[in-house]
């Protein structure tokens, strides 16, 4: 079971640098305060988001407002191997060795200005990872107290399963939205439920927003009642709705509007009725439930 008390929603800050908002560090300083003013304490990072630039660019501007570590906790995670000017690679690829790790965990340490990480996942699976040399590392990362809790990012449960026999597997990341419901349905949930492992949902509002598909159309007419029943933007209601299943899912929200973050905890404060929330589910599939 997990030893750090992660807040209701996450702020995912992928997009903060380079890759997209490309934030100044005052404005990246201003959002950390934004959150935490709006109680979401917690921030999603891993190593390669901005090109291996964002954890420098976050970990300044976290110096810089002299927030106390304590009232924030960090996610990062590490394995994916990506082409960038500061890495050495031919091609996209895994690395999980121990070796690898331990750096990777010591360079997010001095990127983001921390002694520790609350969270620490293994970005996604490598068909070459071997349970029992990540183990070792992750064990020796606790001892360190370099990490308090150990997870995982878009396993399935087999490969969860031989992970955690070797070392506890508190947080698995995985895609989950109205419009990607699958770990609900292929049994990831439940063994998540079955092994206290908590979800973490990545892109939680789906294609929602992205795609103009049949599911989208339907997804956004029926919004609009609910947005009038429950007065409340449509977004708030998607993450509503992941935050009702029992797996008791955390999302992660990408978003840097202030206007959003400061309604996004309504979205924790609603209890959606069961029927609306079997509706948005339906009008995903494009059909009533079996």
């Amino acid at each position: 079971m997990s030893k750090t008390a992660l807040s209701p929603i996450i702020s995912g800050t992928m997009n903060w640098g380079v890759w997209d908002k490309n934030l100044t560090p005052k404005e990246m300083e201003n959002m950390i305060q934004i959150c935490i003013e709006n109680k979401i304490t917690t921030f999603d990072h891993a190593d390669i988001y901005g090109s291996y630039t964002t954890e420098a660019d976050f970990g300044k501007a976290f110096q810089a407002s002299k927030i106390a570590r304590e009232k924030l906790q960090l996610i990062t995670k590490c394995g994916i191997q990506m082409i960038a000017e500061s890495r050495q690679n031919k091609i996209k690829h895994y690395e999980y060795s121990k070796d690898y790790i331990i750096w990777s965990v010591e360079e997010s340490l001095k990127k983001l200005k921390t002694e520790y990480v609350d969270v620490f996942l293994l970005h996604r699976p490598s068909p070459l990872m071997q349970a029992d040399e990540i183990a070792e590392a992750v064990e020796k990362l606790k001892t360190e107290g370099k990490i308090i809790d150990f997870g995982l990012s878009n396993f399935s449960s087999s490969q969860t399963e031989l992970i955690r026999q070797k070392t506890e597997v508190s947080y698995n990341q995985v895609q989950f939205s109205a419009t990607n419901y699958e770990p609900m349905l292929d049994g990831s949930f439940d063994y998540m439920q079955t092994h206290g492992i908590r979800p973490l949902s990545w892109n939680p509002l789906g294609t929602v927003f992205r795609e103009d598909t049949k599911k989208t159309r339907r997804l956004k007419k029926l919004l609009v009642s609910l947005v009038e029943k429950y007065n409340l933007g449509s977004d708030t209601l998607l993450l509503s709705w992941i935050l009702k299943h029992p797996a008791a899912v955390i999302p992660i929200a990408g978003t840097v509007n202030v206007a959003r973050i400061q309604s996004l905890m309504k979205a924790v404060e609603l209890k959606l009725d069961q029927e609306d929330w079997f509706a948005i589910w339906i009008e995903s599939m494009g059909d009533d439930v079996p």
